[in-house]
């Protein structure tokens, strides 16, 4: 007989797992394997591989579908120096648009990129970034692991965006704008990155959207004067991923549950939240609920039909649930591999199919393909 293979989900099964072609949407979903060279998947309901790009740089988080077909897909510069140990795994630096073929359109490189770099479809770019801080202003960020800096350094997000030139039209500074006490990191997390911003992206009325993780809260932005003009009240979110803008102004949030306060089990869930009140007026979760939890990364798509595609980043898998709860297909990124960065591969040892998102796009959104 053939020796057990030892990691887990490989061993659970890859590939699709489950479909109900009367529920779910028709379309085409594309990812970007995490330890993969730059591979990015498009695949249909079946899990059959329709296109496929190779661009060369290990992900920078994801890849997307813009409004004119192309693909807009952050990489990872290579030979860049290890701020702190987890940067590797979650930098990025390279902010391409490429044509269905692979060819680059553009690219607006920022070694100091991470996490999302949200293509605005004119070429422009609006994305996070870091700056240090240190003496007195790193000493001012409150919480976090006590000593546990970067050599002295907090390294604050910023956010940046650029036009198609690469010229940079609008910026903020956490370090500006964020009060310390009210955004100070969770008691168990190091010091050497806040407030962890995983997310960025324009609101219709041309504020900014942006996710913190490590201080568990949503914000909204005033592009005019940088001030927080919204955030989810404490304890709604915990280490959260990918909120957008749903058509009534609501925003749907990838909720991981990392702290939740109250919870004695930790779980994922997908969530809406009705920005006028606050309130939570929409939930998925498991059906046992400790059946799904993602500590890390997430993301979450509503689809034209109602439905809401999910990835459950760190396992590698994507599934589309209907408005009642019913979960209509779900697929596992059959594609493992482990980090090439030394230190990278310190903390996630064991060969992974980690995704950071995945996007659902009707036929009619790639007119190109199948050309």
């Amino acid at each position: 007989m053939a020796p057990v293979d030892q990691n887990t989900r490989r061993r659970r099964g890859t590939g699709l797992i489950a479909l109900d072609p009367d529920r779910a949407f028709p379309g085409y979903t594309l990812f970007a394997p995490l330890t993969g060279g730059g591979e990015v998947y498009l695949i249909d309901l079946h899990g059959a591989v329709v296109h496929r790009w190779d661009l060369g740089l290990r992900p920078g988080r994801h890849a997307r579908v813009l409004p004119n077909g192309n693909l807009a897909y952050n990489g990872t510069l290579p030979g860049q120096p290890t701020l702190f140990p987890m940067w590797d795994k979650y930098r990025g630096g390279s902010m391409a648009e490429y044509t269905p073929d692979g060819t680059v359109v553009r690219e607006h490189v920022d070694p100091l990129q991470h996490h999302d770099a949200h293509h605005l479809g004119d070429g422009g770019v609006i994305y996070a970034a870091l700056e240090p801080l240190t003496g007195a202003d790193a000493a001012s960020v409150r919480g976090g692991v006590p000593g546990s800096e970067a050599g002295g350094t907090v390294w604050a997000d910023t956010i940046r965006q650029i036009d198609a030139a690469g010229n940079l039209v609008w910026s903020w500074r956490a370090a500006e704008h964020l009060d310390r006490a009210e955004y100070a990191l969770h008691p168990a997390y190091a010091r050497e990155h806040w407030p962890l911003i995983n997310s960025v992206s324009v609101l219709r009325d041309g504020n900014v959207l942006a996710s913190l993780r490590s201080v568990s809260a949503v914000v909204v932005i005033s592009r005019a004067t940088g001030e927080i003009l919204w955030r989810t009240e404490p304890g709604a979110v915990s280490q959260q991923h990918c909120p957008t803008e749903l058509d009534d102004g609501g925003l749907l949030v990838f909720d991981n549950g990392v702290f939740r306060p109250h919870s004695d089990v930790p779980y994922s869930r997908v969530i809406e939240i009705d920005r006028a009140t606050g309130a939570i007026r929409w939930e998925y979760h498991d059906p046992s609920r400790e059946a799904f939890f993602a500590p890390f990364m997430g993301a979450a798509q509503r689809l034209p039909n109602g439905n809401t595609l999910v990835t459950d980043s760190p396992g590698g898998r994507i599934f589309e649930v209907t408005s009642d709860g019913y979960l209509c297909w779900e697929y596992v990124v059959p594609h493992f591999g482990g980090y090439r960065e030394p230190e990278v591969g310190k903390i996630f040892p064991a060969e992974g199919n980690a995704l950071f998102r995945a996007y659902r796009y009707s036929a009619d959104e790639l007119p190109w393909l199948g050309a």
